[in-house]
Formats: C-alpha cells, sequence, structure tokens
C-alpha cells in the first residue's frame, strides 16, 4: 500500500503524524509526508523509512488572520500540486490529511475524483480555535464561516478521524455525520517514551514542552513560579516552544525578575525533546479553563510524561477530567495562580507523592498506549479495500 499523508506542520515536530507514519512503514507499507520546512531543511529526507517532502517555510510569528490565512492558502496550492503530480506519477492508495485547516483536505481532489479515498484527521477544531486565537464569539460571522467549512470538509472526505471524544462527538453532531467519525487520541511513541535513569544534578527543573499561545496558560504557570521561587531556590523553569505568545512570556518573565529561573528554549524534535522531558523531576500542563478550547483540547504531553516517569500537574479542564483521575495527576483548579503555586510547592517537598504519581501514571501509560490504539487505525486504512479487486471501496460508489 502506498500512503500519502499531508499537514501544514513540520513533520519531525508532529508525535501525531509520526506516530501514523512510523506505524504503516513498520508494516511495510511506502509512506510519503508532504509538509513545512524549517529555514535550513533538506527538502527531502528519509526518516525511519518514511519520505518527508518539505514544501514551504513557515515562521510561526503571525498575529492576524490575514497572514494566516495567506500562508496556509499558499500551502493548499502548493502542496495539491505536488500532491496531484505524485498521485499520477503513482497512485496512492490512500491520502490521510491533517487538520488544521480542516479546508485543506481539498489538496486531494484530483486524487478524490480519480477514486483514491481521502481520511481527515482533526487535531484541533478550528472554530474554536480560531475564536480562542482571535477572540471571536461563536456568534460571530468567522465561527459560523469555519463551522461551514468545516461541515464541508468533513462531507468531502470518505472519513473523519477526531483528536479526542469529546470533540469527534461535536464534529458528528455539527456535520450531520456521525457514521464517518471516530476518536483516536494522540499516544507516545513507546520506544521513545519510557522511564530512563534521571541524573541528580542540584536542581529541580519544572518543564513545560508546547506551542505557546494564549489558551495554553504557560503565563498562569510563569506567574505562580514567581510565587515560589524563593520558598524553592534550587527549582528552574524550562519552557520548551515557539508560538505567537512567546515574546509576551518572555516579556513577562523579565517584569518578575526570573530572567535566571524561567528559560526559554526553542522547540525541539521529538528525539529530542523527549530526553528533555525524561530529566525532568516535574512537570506543568496549565491549559485555560476559561478558554474555551483550551478547557476542550487534550494535551499528549500528559501521556507522554506518564510514560518517561515524571509527575504532571495538571490544570482541571474538561477534557483533562474525562481522560485523567486525581490519581494519576496533581489538579489545579479554575487557573488559579495560588493553587498552582501550592501544588508546585507540595510535590517539590513531598517526594513520597511525586513517587505515587509516577507509579499511577506508568500504570495508566501501559494501559493506554500506541501498540496497543494502532491496529484501529489500520483497520480504518485497509477497510477502504475490498479483498476480490484490492481496488478502493469509494471508488465503486
Amino acid at each position: 500500500m502506498k500512503v500519502c499523508m499531508l499537514s501544514y506542520s513540520y513533520y519531525e515536530g508532529d508525535a501525531r503524524i509520526i506516530q501514523y507514519a512510523s506505524a504503516l512503514a513498520e508494516r511495510g507499507d511506502e509512506v510519503d509526508v508532504i509538509c513545512l520546512k524549517h529555514p535550513g531543511d533538506s527538502p527531502r529526507d528519509v526518516l525511519d523509512s518514511v519520505n518527508v517532502f518539505r514544501i514551504q517555510e513557515r515562521t510561526k510569528d503571525e498575529r492576524g488572520l490575514l497572514t494566516y490565512l495567506c500562508r496556509i492558502l499558499r500551502f493548499l496550492v502548493v502542496s495539491a500540486a505536488v500532491l496531484t503530480k505524485r498521485h499520477l506519477r503513482r497512485r496512492y492508495s490512500v491520502i490521510h490529511v491533517h487538520s488544521v485547516p480542516d479546508f485543506l483536505v481539498f489538496a486531494a481532489l484530483v486524487p478524490k475524483l480519480l477514486g483514491t479515498p481521502v481520511i481527515l484527521d482533526i487535531h484541533d477544531v478550528l472554530p474554536e480555535l480560531y475564536a480562542s486565537k482571535f477572540h471571536a464569539s461563536c456568534n460571530s460571522l468567522l465561527f459560523r464561516s469555519l463551522v461551514l467549512v468545516e461541515r464541508i470538509s468533513v462531507a468531502f472526505a470518505n472519513h473523519v478521524i477526531v483528536a479526542n471524544h469529546l470533540w469527534c462527538e461535536r464534529v458528528a453532531a455539527r456535520s450531520g455525520q456521525a457514521g464517518k467519525c471516530s476518536a483516536i487520541r494522540n499516544y507516545p511513541a513507546p520506544k521513545l517514551f519510557h522511564p530512563r535513569p534521571r541524573s541528580q544534578n542540584g536542581r529541580f527543573v519544572i518543564t513545560y514542552p508546547g506551542s505557546l499561545n494564549w489558551h495554553q496558560g504557560v503565563d498562569v504557570a510563569i506567574h505562580a513560579f514567581a510565587k515560589i521561587k524563593d520558598e524553592i531556590p534550587d527549582a528552574e523553569f524550562h519552557i520548551y516552544g515557539e508560538g505567537p505568545a512567546k515574546p509576551s512570556l518572555m516579556d513577562l518573565s523579565r517584569s518578575l525578575g526570573l530572567e535566571r529561573r524561567v528559560i526559554f528554549h526553542s522547540a525541539l524534535p521529538t528525539a529530542e525533546i523527549v530526553r528533555v522531558m525524561a530529566a525532568s523531576d516535574l512537570a506543568i500542563e496549565p491549559k485555560r479553563v476559561s478558554s474555551e478550547f483550551g478547557n476542550e483540547a487534550l494535551s499528549m504531553k500528559i501521556l507522554e510524561f506518564m510514560s518517561v516517569g515524571v509527575p504532571v500537574i495538571v490544570s482541571r479542564t474538561k477534557t483533562h477530567r474525562y481522560y485523567y483521575d486525581d490519581s494519576v495527576v496533581k489538579y489545579y483548579n479554575e487557573d488559579s495562580v495560588d493553587e498552582l503555586a501550592a501544588d508546585i510547592v507540595l510535590l517539590r517537598r513531598n517526594a513520597s507523592l511525586r513517587k505515587q504519581l509516577v507509579a499511577n501514571g506508568l500504570r495508566y501509560a501501559q494501559s493506554n498506549n500506541w501498540n496497543i490504539q494502532k491496529s484501529r487505525y489500520f483497520d480504518l486504512v485497509d477497510g477502504f479495500f475490498v479483498s476480490d479487486s484490492g481496488r478502493p471501496a469509494a471508488a465503486r460508489r
């Protein structure tokens, strides 16, 4: 089978795409990934038997809707041309398009018209994401337009995968296409995410790796760290990631006198960030409960930290509560700086509680991992084909 994955993201930094592509390649399928590139990246690489085609550079400095839209539309046009050319040269069996944006699925228009089934994978629900990013209400023209785009994109795809169960129910209800929607969570790669020996260097390292947007609530974590910096003089807060909120977060850190205690780093590829995560003493996942999008977005970092044996402090969002109980993470409520600060102090001083969270988290991760769940993805991809002809079922409708 020959599969193409298409995403407006950097392949090395997108664990969700890596897990799909690697799983297919490991079982012997041919996999191409069409994606973004960093300056200086090779236009083409082969990474763990996956062919990676980088077709457009992107700097994550967009501050307005028009800037986002222009860059995404350019990628849509270029990726459609690349995908169509490669498909006409040698047909793809399945095309798996990753959102955001949902309408990127139309880059597969020509292959779809020629009978190739198309999967739309919704990592983040676009209406809520952009409403949060641009502070638009659910009654705004922007939000309603994006709901329409979502509905049309879902109708175009042969099947839709959504990154958590709450969003899957919402997309199914909004589109009226419940029968073609499935929820598949993000899972850490088992070969990378596992407990490792941790060196003792006299520091208590707290880590946040991820995108830097308002809904992520990293400013709450910085304010909380400022409250406890004198109580825990050996603590450092390391932030890895990029995003539009990064300049303001760095300004906040400077204004609180935390330049030497809150350290900002660039985003790292998965194979490198896992070593950083495993070397941490404590992790924070501070998504904003007061943001509708943040309240419903599911962070894979929680499960990744569990898998490497690091305790996690987590905001009590709607989606976090759906998947995790108080035995596996330490919750704080309502974006509270004071509660988060108190939790950091508690876990710094209570080694037995940290060990208990680690042990419970490891058991949870062992029962919820990609090795167990990837068969669902294989069944979905293989289900497009019929044994008597080997042709896509979608082409016979």
